[in-house]
């Protein structure tokens, strides 16, 4: 008869097509000479070891992870009697290559088989019944050893086979020996339960873990009262709810179990997985035994503890959602974030906890990730007691699932964060002292305003108060900031609800209101606005009386950008202040063109430093006893080829404003000190240059160095070089200022005050900073000697400088009686149109070389 191959299409692969082979060994366990106690006790353990080693925990499907699991030889033969495949022990039971059995017929393992032994095996197991006999099988070496042969029928691969285990009786002590040797050796604890809570057997693992050493002997029932149950959050729990207990009452295994033993003496506590089996003895229905495998996971359980302390601690949490089924997992810490009555199963319950606009944002992400794609999204919610919430969600594809189903990731409470920035927004929106919104806040709202689709019809308030400098440079900085905040108040009070307002800058405010509805409102808001400060402020125990200058501007007739609008409304206030303080003005055609040829200067004053259109022209400074030529001012002219020559008082305040002014001054200290240069070389005795520097250099740039690097590139000493500045350079008198002074004045270079007197002089900021000269105001000479308050001013800036020990210089010396005066009073240096107008340099040098002959 022709054998079949042994070939992989005979191994079984469904698992209900070993049921019969497992009869076969159950029925062979069962047999009367089959030592019960010890192999209830085998079978357990194999048992309990694949479980807990989970190396068998998938493979019970696996047919030949179940087949070579068998610890006894175990055949499949066909009914003629050809081995068709057989286990691992087989082969070793045997001694003989696998290829040297499978394919021949059973005699090649059992010579001795009689000619019709299969049908005695066929008609039982075709009954459905187990045949058992013994026989002596044969290894390869040609030794001999006995076997109990169990056989059952079973159908494989379309036909019907038998499955036949042998088990070598000769070899069971050894196999029981081997058996408890791997029982003591493992590192997994194994113990055998009473129903009365006893314990009969312990292996080493067990003792050591429950601390059951004595003279090297493990004990068999260790003093239970002495450790305490606790569930997985240190809750104590019953005796009777240890897993062995509930197995032994329930008559089902307890598997994977998490428990804690907390021993009372030496405060010890341990944490244990533990699968527990119920032992039944055979006919009884109730079990008599419960074998416990134990892992020791304290290690385990303490990092997990502290990972979950540290999820909690960082507020992150995990996340895994499996796209194909729904299904959805969420750390306990996720859950807090959701703030869910009870725990999402579904995406689509996260989603409910979802603001509409985020809930669809993370709808569409979900719906369109792909492989090797990840999302970071920043969610608001609502958990379910109406509490807001922020989070940060973050998943991308598990790299490890073949079919990118799954995705896993964290989520992040990250309220906490966006309460901060909205603050921060908040912050950076607000005036810090008055808590009006900022310059850019109302720049913002104003352009959204002038974008509505409804039209911008808003109107804008510039209000500027009267006569705060004042009470700032007499009073110091905290009563004027006492003022604004109070000022402030004021506005808030007098607007009503029916704008926005703010601090434009200094003691400047801004309000904003719509006009649809109502084309007088700005005209009243103003009104209201000036009604509230007839009041005077009290400052401590003096009274001011503060008002305002408002300038109103509508969009779009004014202005169809916040700029143009800020502007119309800027040049309306100063027209109000100029022609009558506490007051209001509204922009209009004349004001209109005055900021046309404004907006004109500015577009042309943009290109003129490029387009090489400054030039510069020297005013001497004399000795008004001589007249001789002493020193220089450096003053700017500009001719520009649209505007022609443009005075300084028609484009320095538009340079300013538009901060052209800090490079057109750049420009005049490096033309000035090089003229200087080239006027030492030709041997003229000049003793210095002065240029004028803005407020603008001071605050925006390092100016002290810029000077230095100019003094430098020029070869001249700082003596040689004088910069006159304003009195607002005083008023401010910042650390930065004073700094930069004392800078200048340690590099040699003169400082003196322009137009003295002209500002808001207050003597402390002469005593306190490093200057060298005042500059008397021509608008103070004009009415000498005759008017009795400029004669008043003029002594009174000459004693001032005297008592300091400051220089003077007079500016806008025109006429005799006004050179007389002045050196009546002890002042001996002046310039002016008595003794020359500005003049280009070669003139400069002209006259001052024949003063020389």
């Amino acid at each position: 008869m022709k054998q079949p191959a042994a070939t992989d299409k005979h191994l079984p692969t469904p698992l209900a097509q070993l049921d019969h082979a497992l009869e076969a060994l159950q029925h062979a366990r069962q047999t009367p000479d089959f030592p019960l106690n010890c192999d209830a006790v085998l079978d357990n353990l194999q048992h309990a070891l694949v479980r807990a080693r989970g190396a068998l925990a998938t493979g019970l499907e696996n047919y030949r992870a179940l087949f070579d699991a068998v610890p006894d030889p175990v055949s499949i033969i066909s009914r003629e009697g050809v081995v068709l495949d057989l286990n691992r022990a087989s082969i070793r039971a045997y001694d003989r290559a696998r290829e040297a059995i499978v394919g021949q017929h059973l005699r090649v393992l059992n010579p001795d088989l009689p000619k019709d032994f299969l049908a005695p095996v066929l008609d039982i197991i075709d009954r459905g019944e187990t045949h058992v006999a013994q026989s002596t099988n044969i290894r390869a070496d040609g030794s001999r050893f006995p076997v109990e042969v169990h056989s059952a029928r079973l159908r494989l691969a379309d036909q019907d086979t038998i499955v036949a285990v042998a088990r070598d009786l000769s070899a069971r002590q050894e196999a029981e020996a081997r058996y408890w040797s791997l029982a003591e050796s493992i590192d997994q604890a194994i113990t055998l339960h009473e129903a009365n809570g006893h314990s009969d057997f312990m292996n080493a693992a067990a003792a050591r873990i429950f601390g059951q050493q004595a003279d090297g002997a493990p004990q068999a029932n260790p003093d239970w009262s002495d450790w305490m149950l606790v569930d997985e959050q240190g809750r104590p729990l019953p005796p009777e709810a240890h897993p062995a207990q509930r197995a032994l009452r329930e008559g089902h295994t307890i598997s994977s179990e998490v428990i804690g033993l907390f021993h009372r003496k030496t405060k010890r506590l341990v944490w244990l997985s533990v699968t527990a089996i119920p032992q039944f003895s055979p006919g009884s229905t109730r079990a008599g035994h419960a074998l416990a495998i134990s892992s020791d996971i304290t290690g385990l359980q303490r990092d997990k503890t502290l990972f979950r302390r540290v999820q909690e601690l960082a507020q992150i949490g995990g996340w895994q959602w499996d796209r194909g089924s729904g299904e959805l997992y969420l750390s306990s810490e996720a859950i807090h974030i959701l703030g869910a009555a009870t725990p999402p199963r579904t995406m689509d319950a996260v989603l409910a906890c979802l603001i509409e606009d985020d809930r669809q944002q993370l709808r569409h992400t979900l719906r369109t990730i792909s492989d090797g794609t990840g999302f970071d999204l920043e969610l608001q919610g609502q958990q379910m007691d109406g509490t807001p919430f922020w989070a940060r969600m973050i998943g991308e594809p598990d790299p490890h699932d073949p079919g990118h189903t799954r995705f896993s990731g964290t989520l992040q409470d990250i309220t906490e964060r966006k309460r901060a920035e909205e603050d921060l927004r908040l912050q950076a929106q607000t005036d810090a002292l008055t808590g009006l919104l900022n310059r850019d806040a109302i720049l913002a709202h104003i352009a959204v305003r002038l974008d509505a689709a409804a039209g911008p019809n808003l109107a804008v308030l510039y209000i500027d108060l009267d006569r705060f400098k004042i009470v700032n440079d007499v009073l110091g900085h905290d009563a004027g900031d006492h003022l604004l905040v109070e000022a402030a108040h004021r506005i808030r009070q007098s607007v009503a609800g029916e704008g926005l307002i703010a601090r434009f800058g200094g003691d400047e405010f801004l309000v904003i209101c719509q006009i649809a509805d109502d084309e007088s409102r700005s005209e009243r808001l103003a009104l209201q606005i000036q009604k509230s400060f007839n009041t005077p402020f009290r400052l401590g125990k003096d009274e001011f009386k503060v008002t305002t200058s408002i300038g109103i501007a509508r969009a779009p007739s004014d202005g169809d950008t916040p700029r143009q609008l800020i502007q119309s409304a800027d040049v309306a206030m100063y027209d109000s202040k100029r022609r009558h303080r506490n007051g209001y003005q509204a922009f209009s055609a004349s004001l209109a063109s005055r900021q046309q040829e404004r907006l004109q200067v500015e577009t042309q004053l943009r290109r003129a430093l490029d387009n090489g259109e400054f030039h510069l022209v020297y005013q001497p400074q004399v000795d008004l006893r001589t007249g001789r030529f002493l020193s220089a001012e450096a003053l700017l002219r500009w001719n520009n080829p649209v505007l022609g020559a443009m005075p300084p008082d028609r484009f320095i305040s538009v340079a300013e404003t538009t901060g052209e002014i800090v490079r057109i001054d750049h420009w005049v200290l490096q033309e000035a000190c090089a003229q200087m240069r080239r006027w030492q070389e030709q041997g003229l005795p000049i003793q210095h240059v002065a240029v004028n520097i803005s407020y603008h250099q001071f605050a925006g740039e390092d100016l002290a160095r810029s000077i230095e690097r100019s003094l430098q590139q020029a070869g001249l000493p700082g003596h040689a070089l004088e910069l006159e500045m304003t009195e607002r350079v005083l008023i401010e008198d910042s650390s930065d200022t004073l700094r930069t002074l004392a800078e200048l004045r340690a590099l040699g270079v003169q400082l003196s005050i322009d137009d003295f007197g002209e500002g808001y002089s207050a003597l402390h900021y002469l005593r306190r900073l490093p200057i060298h000269t005042l500059k008397l105001s021509h608008g103070f000479l004009k009415g000498v000697p005759g008017n009795p308050s400029d004669v008043a001013i003029c002594q009174a800036v000459a004693g001032i400088a005297s008592s300091l020990k400051l220089g003077i210089v007079a500016e806008g010396v025109e006429t005799e009686l006004q050179r007389d005066f002045l050196l009546r009073l002890g002042v001996t240096v002046g310039q002016g149109f008595l003794f020359s107008p500005g003049v280009l340099p070669g003139e400069f040098a002209r006259r001052m070389l024949a003063q020389q002959d």
